[in-house]
């Protein structure tokens, strides 16, 4: 994939890049400026959300004509007829989810609703849901699976509750059995310390749905499922290392993808690199020299 090219200087400057979501690989995201681009009137299968995250946008969705400046949500229902171009001189530039209608459905049926949402507003001013898309989509541009997938579930979650037509039928309390389920939780870690997981994998051991288990981890632990498991693979590593085994063999162990993947991970931790952790835990070097 091919980054944007960030100089804003050039207002000439087209730029966009296309890729497939790490973990949702049916979703399509797109990371653009256009200056002069202009969108013929089109349909996609798909949903659009997309975020205008510089300039104005002018454009169509179905009936409805809007002008989107930066901060603005655009709204596209499957199969509804839309446009763009931009607002004002200097173009936009904008970040676009395009998620399947059984992934939307998916979603709405874990939030206890019984259909793919409807959203009747094509532009939407709502700052914590802007950023809540921004995060969900620049992680997922990082490659980051696990952390991509808990951020868009939880911006998905605010969309669809928050402007789609259908309101989630019951609401439980956030916090019950978190307590209870935080074992299952760290006993499935333990065991799959090597291979990547994924919230439907802890949904499954705990009875719940991917929605009680992003909850069930902030409200016990402060973290996202992604961060947990990345913090427990650094103690992993940490307790290996101390025990004498080399780095690459402790990466592996760990769970990580290779020694320099640790190593970042490691860092941005602990504060120190792996090496100069067992320099200073195994080999009892001064850290000052």
């Amino acid at each position: 994939m091919n980054r944007i090219d960030q100089d804003q200087n050039s207002e000439a400057a087209n730029a966009s890049a296309f890729w497939r979501h790490p973990r949702f690989a049916e979703m399509s995201l797109l990371k653009a400026r256009f200056t002069r681009h202009r969108y013929a009137l089109h349909t996609h299968e798909t949903y659009v959300i997309a975020l205008i995250t510089q300039g104005c946008e002018k454009l169509r969705v179905g009936r409805r004509r809007d002008i989107a400046p930066a901060g603005t949500i655009i709204l596209v229902n499957p199969e509804e007829c839309h446009d763009g171009e931009a607002g004002a001189e200097g173009g936009w530039a904008y970040r676009v989810f395009y998620p399947p209608v059984a992934l939307m459905t998916e979603v709405a049926t874990e939030l206890g609703l019984g259909e793919a949402p409807l959203f009747h507003r094509s532009c939407i001013d709502d700052p914590e849901l802007a950023a809540a898309i921004l995060a969900a989509h620049q992680v997922a541009e990082s490659g980051n699976a696990a952390d991509a997938e808990a951020l868009l579930l939880a911006a998905l979650e605010r969309l669809i509750l928050g402007y789609g037509d259908r309101r989630a039928r019951s609401t439980s309390d956030r916090s019950s059995g978190a307590k209870q389920r935080l074992p299952i939780y760290e006993r499935l870690v333990d065991e799959e310390m090597s291979n990547p997981l994924t919230l439907a994998e802890f949904a499954r051991a705990a009875g719940v749905n991917r929605f009680q288990v992003i909850r069930d981890f902030k409200w016990l632990t402060g973290l996202t499922p992604g961060s947990y498991i990345r913090n427990h693979r650094i103690r992993e590593a940490s307790r290996l290392i101390a025990k004498g085994a080399d780095l690459a063999g402790a990466a592996a162990a760990a769970g990580f993808a290779d020694q320099s993947h640790l190593t970042r991970v490691f860092r941005g931790i602990v504060g120190v690199t792996p090496g100069e952790f067992r320099a200073g835990i195994v080999d009892g070097k001064d850290p000052r020299s």
